[in-house]
Order: C-alpha cells, then structure tokens, then sequence
C-alpha cells in the first residue's frame, strides 16, 4: 500500500513524499515555501505569478515573487521548488518560463484554475479550461522556453455540473506533453465550497498516464488519508488548510501528533515575522503580515480584542509587543 511517506517520480525528479504545498495566491512567497519544507514538504509551489509581468521585466515580480532562497536549497532534506506562472499568451509564456528556469526553478506550473474574475477576464486561470486549443499551446510553450517539467493545475469545469476540465487534461499530456495534472476537483463556480468531487479525481487518475496531484478540501489528516487513498492519486496538495498550520504537513508524514502549544504556535509566528523582515524589510513587513495574523490567532484560541490589536500594528517591533503578554512571564531568579 503507498503511503504519504513514499517518495515518487515527476519526470526525472525524485519527490521525497508525496505531501505537497499549493500555490497560495499573494502568500506563497520563498519563506512560506521554506516553512512547508520545514515540517516535511515534499514539493513546493509558488505563488501565482503573472508571466506577462516576467516577460516585460517588472522588478518587483522578478526580485520578489520570482526569490528562490538558498535556504530552500540547503537545510536538510529539500524536496523541488515550482513556480506557478499563469496567462493566455504562449509566446509571452514560453519567454516567461526561460526566465523562471534561469532563476533557480526546478518545475513550472501553470495556473489554468484560478476563478478570480480579475484573472479570467483575460482569458487566463480558469478560463483556459474553456478554450483548450490555446491552453495547450501556453503548456507545450512553457516547456519549449524552460525546458523544465511543467505541471498544470486546474479545475473540473468552469461551471458546476461540466467536466470540461477532465477532457483538457487528457490534452494537456497527451498534444502539451504535461509531467503532472494537479486536480481540484470543483468548478471554478462554486471556488472552495461544496465537496469535492473525488469520483472524478478518481476517473482522472485511472485516465492519464502521468502523475496526479489532488487538491481542494484538504483539511482534516483523516479526510485527507482517505481521499488520497480513495483516489489513488499520486500526492495530496495542501493550500488553506495549511495557513498558519504548518503542523499538518508533519502530522501527515508521521512525525507529530496532537495540536500544537500555545509556545509551539508563538514560537512559528516568531519565525514568521524573521522571515517576512528578510523578505520585505521592517516596514513592509509590518503592512503584509496582516494577512497572516488572523490564521494564527485562530490556532491560539484568541479572541477579537488580539485580532484588532494586531491589524492596527504598523511595524513588526509593534506586532511583537502584542504578542507579548501571551508569553509566560520569565522564571524570577
């Protein structure tokens, strides 16, 4: 019986377990990257990044979005680290994907199912799902101009009832020549609700002969075991149940149990505002850790009162004055 703990192939890369992170839009920058690796990821991905943003040079996609750490590389056990890329253009792709090869990237993968109206507005995410013909020249592209892997992440259908994107997938392997299919198996209608649809995840992994990496739902290590298990895909891939949660990814490869304490838990959010200080310097830092906040709040059972506290910090050196008072106070000599 595999196991999430098994290693296995994606291409000619060796995935030393089959515990994935997802490609967290706005989030998934290198030291969340490294945090997931930390407790045990196999494989990494990368924030959504615009490949047009790549293609004309902007400075902060390509200094920021596009930062592979060393860290990442060299602090034990380093699973392949992936940049998304997503777009409809395949010469704009294939000129994007060289660039994110000379940056360090050891995949690419390609976002074709993000429902963000923003985004599929110009023919992008998941509206590629509807227009495969060119959905297949961006992924055969994005090969031609890295000559990496490329995987393609996406969604049953645009429309709740539709399987088109099942059929896309089998072109995508098929005329595309895609190492892997990451498959959320919801449309692009309904974004994170409902359940989703493992018969289909199930079909698709029997279909392809690549590869599949399941996503969408994954929340709870028992839910998770057994859709894995039920679907026969090849790896799990874990977005938002892993905001803030970096122990899920260890308790599904065996190596914690229980919850984490109340020190575990400030201990991680310590990290965190290092981390994002390395990335952004203090005063940017101090703006986008907002965004992380709340996930940690949440874990540490606090109320309102900390939440708001925290939101209205404008520097890091603020935040840690918060957080604080939830340590113990210091033994007395």
């Amino acid at each position: 019986m595999r196991r999430l703990t098994d290693s296995w192939q994606l291409a000619d890369l060796t995935i030393p377990n089959r515990v994935v992170l997802a490609p967290l839009a706005g989030i998934g920058n290198w030291f969340v990257r490294l945090q997931a690796q930390r407790y045990g990821a196999g494989l990494t991905v990368s924030e959504m990044v615009s490949s047009h943003a790549v293609h004309y040079g902007n400075e902060k996609t390509c200094t920021e979005l596009l930062r592979i750490h060393p860290d990442e590389r060299t602090t034990g056990p380093r699973g392949p680290v992936s940049i998304q890329l997503f777009g409809q253009d395949p010469d704009v792709m294939r000129s994007a994907a060289r660039t994110v090869a000379d940056a360090g990237a050891d995949i690419i993968d390609l976002n074709m199912g993000c429902p963000v109206p923003k985004v599929m507005k110009t023919g992008a995410g998941a509206a590629l799902i509807k227009d495969p013909d060119t959905a297949v020249a961006v992924a055969a592209a994005a090969h031609e101009g890295s000559g990496l892997p490329v995987t393609v992440k996406l969604r049953s259908a645009v429309k709740k009832g539709e399987a088109d994107g099942f059929e896309l997938a089998r072109r995508l392997v098929d005329e595309a020549g895609v190492a892997a299919i990451c498959f959320h198996p919801r449309s692009a209608q309904v974004h994170h609700k409902g359940e989703p649809d493992l018969e289909l995840a199930k079909a698709l992994v029997q279909e392809l002969p690549v590869p599949v990496i399941l996503s969408g739902g994954m929340n709870e290590p028992a839910w998770i075991v057994d859709a894995f298990e039920f679907t026969g895909a090849e790896a799990i891939m874990l977005a938002r149940g892993g905001l803030g949660n970096p122990w899920l990814f260890a308790r599904l490869l065996e190596q914690y149990e229980g919850e984490p304490s109340r020190d575990e838990i400030l201990d991680e959010l310590d990290w965190v505002l290092d981390r994002a200080v390395e990335h952004l310097g203090p005063d940017r830092a101090g703006r986008y850790l907002r965004k992380f906040y709340p996930w940690y709040v949440d874990r540490l059972g606090e109320g309102k009162a900390l939440q708001e506290a925290l939101q209205a910090t404008a520097t890091v050196e603020e935040a840690r004055a918060v957080l604080a008072p939830l340590r113990p106070a210091a033994t007395m000599a």
